[in-house]
């Protein structure tokens, strides 16, 4: 099972939403870049049920994500932030003013 980035995002956004369970196995996976084999003597459980949690797991954040968007909105936010910096900065605040209601668009 290849590990996806945006899988470990979108984990960081909705981890809240998980078991404590689940979080742990999702956590040994992602951040501490165990195994299923190292997971699944770590919490006592087979390899087939570590696998089976964590594809639950990945499933779900992609629900969540199709759902609420907020990996998608945090991104689009941060780029405004950025071009808002930069437009700061410059002091081109006409400008900065059209970025300011982009972002109050998103939230």
């Amino acid at each position: 099972m290849a590990k996806d980035i945006n899988k470990a995002e979108y984990y960081a956004v909705y981890s809240g939403l998980f078991t404590d369970k689940q979080r742990e196995t999702m956590e040994m996976y992602y951040y501490s870049d165990l195994s299923l084999g190292e997971i699944s003597e770590e919490t006592g459980v087979t390899r087939q049920a570590a696998f089976n949690c964590i594809k639950k797991c990945e499933d779900r954040l992609a629900e969540f994500e199709d759902a609420l968007g907020l990996v998608e909105k945090k991104d689009k936010a941060a780029k405004l932030v950025a071009s808002l910096e930069e437009l700061v900065i410059k002091g081109r605040k006409d400008n900065a003013l059209i970025i300011i209601e982009k972002l109050k668009e998103i939230y």
